[in-house]
C-alpha cells in the first residue's frame, strides 16, 4: 500500500542528514525543555480540546508551570493524524497509521476530564461540562478545533460517506478510508464523471480538496485509460488557493490534465440514491449533474458551543462562526483571560497543523505573561505549512504567513518548485514531528 512511484525510499538518520532536515529543523520553534520552569505561578488554567494544539500547549505548561493547576477537558480518546488522512483516502497509507491513543501524548502531571463542554460561561469564567459538571477557572485555552457541519448540504449527512460513490477526506480515518474505497470503486468501473468541490468557508487544511484531486487522477493515469474518465472541479468562487502563483499553477495544470473547473459554484444539495449533485451559482441559478464520484467537502465552523457563546466574534467577517482572537496574540479580544489556537480561531491564517506548531509557543508565552501580570511580548506571524501535492510521488512546499508573505523555511527547496524531496517529507517527516509537537518538544 505504500508504494509511491517513482520508487519506494524509507528515510534513515543517514538519509534524513542527505536533506539537511532534522526534527530541530522541521520544528523551527524552540524546545520547550530549553525554556525555564516558572515556578512563582499558580492558577488554575482550564484547556479545552485534545487535539494538537490543546495537547501540544498542554506539555509545555505542565513543564513551565509546575505549580499551576492544569485542566484538559476532552472526551476524545483516540488521535488522529490528521494530515495523513489524504494518505489514507488515497491509498497510500494503511489506516492505522494515522492513529494513536491520547492517553500516550496528555502528560501524567495534568488533570484531564473526559467530557466535553457544552456551554462556554466566560462572564463567571466557568465551563459547563457534558456530565453536568461545572468548572471555573481562571485563565481558559479554547483549542476545540472545528466542526464539519454536514447536514449543511440538502440530502447529505455523515453516515453517506462510502455510499453511492461520495468520499470526504475530512475528520476521520473511517471518512478517508470510506472514500478510498469510492475512489476505488470509481476507478474500477472503468468509466463516469468525478467530481471534486470547495467549501464556502474556512476549512481545515485548504489545500486538502486539492490534494485529493491531484492524488486521483495520478491514480487514473495509472489506469492508461485516463480518457474514460470525466473530472470537474467545482469552486464556490474563482479561486482554489490564496496565493496567486499557486492559484494559477493548479488551474493551469488541471487545464492540462483535461479536468474542466467549474467557478463561482456551491455545493447546495445531494440526491444520494440517484448519484446526482445540485450547485448554486452566484446568480441564484442551479446547475444539477450526475456523478459516479463525488468528493464533498462540506462547510465547516467553530464547534456549536463556541458559536452559541459570548466568545464568538460579534462583528466582520467571522462573526457568528469562530473564535474572536487577537490573530497577533492568541488573546481574546474582549476576555484578557481567554485565548485561542488551532482550528477554532477566527483569523486570517490557514487552519493547518503547522499553524498549530507556530502558534502553541505564542499562546504559551502570553498566557505565562498575563498570569505573571506582564505585557504580551509573543507575536504570531500567521506562519502556516502546505506540502501541497501535485500528484503521486512529487508535491511543492507552500509555506507563507500574514498577507500572504512568504515564509520559505529551507534555502534549498525552491518553494514553487514541484519535488520528490517535498513528497518524501510529506509522506515520511513530518509524522514524526508532528508527534515531537504533541509532546512539546518542538
Amino acid at each position: 500500500m505504500k508504494d509511491t512511484s517513482p520508487g519506494t525510499f524509507r528515510l534513515s538518520r543517514r538519509n534524513l542528514m542527505k536533506f539537511g532536515l532534522s526534527a530541530g529543523a522541521l520544528g523551527m520553534v524552540p524546545a520547550a525543555s530549553t525554556l525555564a520552569k516558572t515556578n512563582n505561578v499558580r492558577g488554575r488554567i482550564v484547556i479545552v480540546g485534545a487535539g494538537a494544539g490543546g495537547i501540544a500547549l498542554a506539555n509545555r505548561l505542565a513543564r513551565r508551570l509546575p505549580l499551576a493547576e492544569i485542566t484538559l477537558i476532552d472526551s476524545r480518546t483516540a488521535h488522529t493524524y490528521q494530515p495523513g488522512l489524504t494518505l489514507v483516502a488515497s491509498g497510500l497509507w494503511h489506516p492505522n497509521d494515522v492513529m494513536s491513543q491520547n492517553n500516550r501524548w496528555v502528560p501524567s502531571s495534568i488533570n484531564w476530564i473526559q467530557a466535553q463542554v457544552s456551554t462556554f460561561e466566560p462572564e463567571s469564567k466557568r465551563v459547563v461540562l457534558s456530565n453536568g459538571q461545572t468548572l471555573g477557572y481562571d485563565f481558559l485555552v479554547v483549542a476545540t478545533g472545528l466542526q464539519v457541519n454536514y447536514d449543511h448540504i440538502e440530502g447529505f449527512s455523515h453516515d453517506m460517506i462510502g455510499e453511492h460513490g461520495i468520499g470526504c477526506v475530512y475528520d476521520s480515518r473511517d471518512n478517508a478510508m470510506k472514500t478510498n474505497t469510492m475512489i476505488d470503486q470509481w476507478i474500477n468501473k472503468g468509466s463516469g464523471k468525478g467530481i471534486f468541490t470547495l467549501a464556502p468557508t474556512p476549512i481545515k487544511c485548504a489545500g486538502a480538496p486539492l490534494k485529493m484531486a491531484f492524488t486521483t487522477l495520478s491514480r487514473l493515469e495509472n489506469t492508461g485509460r485516463r480518457d474514460q474518465y470525466d473530472v470537474h472541479f467545482y469552486a464556490p468562487g474563482n479561486r482554489v488557493f490564496g496565493l496567486d502563483y499557486y492559484n494559477d499553477f493548479v488551474k493551469q495544470r488541471w487545464d492540462d490534465q483535461g479536468v474542466t473547473r467549474h467557478d463561482f459554484h456551491k455545493l447546495v444539495a445531494l440526491d444520494a440514491p440517484a448519484r446526482k449533485a445540485r450547485f448554486e451559482r452566484t446568480d441564484g441559478t442551479v446547475h444539477e449533474t450526475d456523478y459516479e464520484f463525488i468528493h464533498v467537502v462540506p462547510p465547516m465552523s467553530a464547534p456549536d458551543p463556541v458559536r452559541q457563546s459570548d466568545l464568538v466574534w460579534q462583528d466582520g467577517p467571522f462573526a457568528g462562526n469562530w473564535l474572536d482572537v487577537d490573530q497577533h496574540t492568541m488573546q481574546h479580544n474582549r476576555y484578557p483571560e481567554v485565548f485561542g489556537l488551532g482550528d477554532v480561531i477566527g483569523a486570517p491564517v490557514n487552519k493547518t497543523a503547522a499553524s498549530v506548531k507556530m502558534q502553541t509557543p505564542v499562546v504559551e508565552e502570553n498566557l505565562i505573561a498575563v498570569m505573571q501580570g506582564q505585557a504580551l511580548t509573543a507575536s504570531h506571524n500567521g506562519y502556516t505549512s502546505c506540502p501541497l501535492i501535485t500528484g503521486i510521488g512529487k508535491a511543492m512546499l507552500v509555506e507563507f504567513g500574514y498577507n500572504g508573505v512568504m515564509l520559505p523555511s529551507f534555502p534549498f527547496i525552491d518553494p514553487k518548485d514541484e519535488s520528490w524531496a517535498v513528497w518524501v517529507m510529506k509522506e515520511q517527516m513530518l509524522k514524526p514531528a508532528y508527534y515531537a509537537m504533541l509532546d512539546g518538544r518542538i
